[in-house]
């Protein structure tokens, strides 16, 4: 099952696009095939990273159309879905005709949702489409232990789950309820990876894999081996520098990667709105770090 194959890093590509904003479809081949030069248990097409809500549907498929024919099977590609139970159910059963082999289903749209109408909406696009589901749990979509052992029970084609709170206490309580059912991937960001590591999981979602996937994929072997001595010296050196780039405004954990691709020489491009791209000021920062990584690039 695609849920034991989920070992170590996860790679996220982001989505580029022209100077026009329009889809740049050769550029987002042209850094898959840099990508796939490394051994990411899988790569998620169009999650958060890759502007998921800055893209139509159509869109949005065109892209895992377009990463599953680059992969050309060498690793599974998951397609990020959301938006509503119909649009998402859509997307599925289009990403299932272009190859993906997994879905990565994002929170519905509708923030005040009641418990059972949530559940509803995952268990409409797990019949959608015969593909393998991986929740992510991430901003208001917050669960109990017992709601993700009903999720498990409601909806038999999910196999993942990604988490994107970062409550170690509530995902350590979540892993022991459910147990071997799920394959548990930390997916907050690469700063929280010795978090993860140390509460259990068997895989990590990284965005540095854009940039520098030699330093995801050390990151994740120090994970995967317990070695937190490690594991933290390259957070400390490489990761934390970066990530406090990218929380000087909502929404920069992708504008940043996207100027990092830019200066060394990948496509990484604007972001759409309502993202914002980084000013000059940062972008001479962003250099800095570059520098920093240069061991890696």
């Amino acid at each position: 099952m695609l849920r034991d194959k989920l070992r170590g890093v996860v790679g996220f590509p982001i989505t580029p696009f022209k100077t026009d904003l329009t889809l740049d479809l050769d550029a987002l081949e042209s850094n898959v095939v840099e990508m796939i030069k490394h051994p990411f248990c899988s790569l998620v097409a169009v999650g958060g990273t890759g502007e998921i809500y800055s893209l139509t549907p159509g869109e949005n498929v065109e892209v895992v159309r377009r990463t599953v024919a680059v992969t050309n099977g060498k690793m599974p590609v998951i397609g990020g879905v959301g938006f509503n139970a119909r649009i998402a159910s859509e997307m599925a059963r289009e990403m299932e005709k272009a190859g993906a082999d997994a879905l990565l289903v994002m929170p519905p749209y509708y923030t005040g949702a009641p418990i059972d109408g949530l559940l509803s909406y995952y268990e409409a696009i797990g019949k959608a489409s015969g593909l393998p589901l991986s929740l992510y749990s991430r901003d208001w979509a917050v669960f109990s232990p017992d709601m993700v052992a009903r999720l498990a029970d409601r909806v038999p084609t999910l196999q993942i789950w990604k988490d994107g709170q970062g409550d170690m206490r509530k995902y350590q309580r979540i892993m022991a309820k459910v147990g071997d059912r799920l394959a548990w991937i930390g997916g907050i960001g690469d700063d929280c990876a010795a978090g993860y590591f140390a509460i259990g999981v068997q895989g990590y979602t990284s965005s540095i894999s854009n940039v520098a996937p030699k330093l995801s994929l050390a990151i994740g072997a120090a994970g995967m081996e317990r070695d937190f001595a490690t594991l933290n010296s390259l957070l400390n050196k490489y990761v934390h520098p970066l990530y406090a780039l990218r929380d000087r405004k909502r929404g920069y954990e992708v504008s940043v990667m996207k100027t990092f691709m830019d200066l060394i020489g990948l496509k990484g491009g604007p972001v759409r709105p309502p993202l914002e791209n980084v000013n000059a000021a940062e972008v001479d920062m962003i250099k800095g770090i570059v520098e920093l990584y240069k061991d890696y690039l």
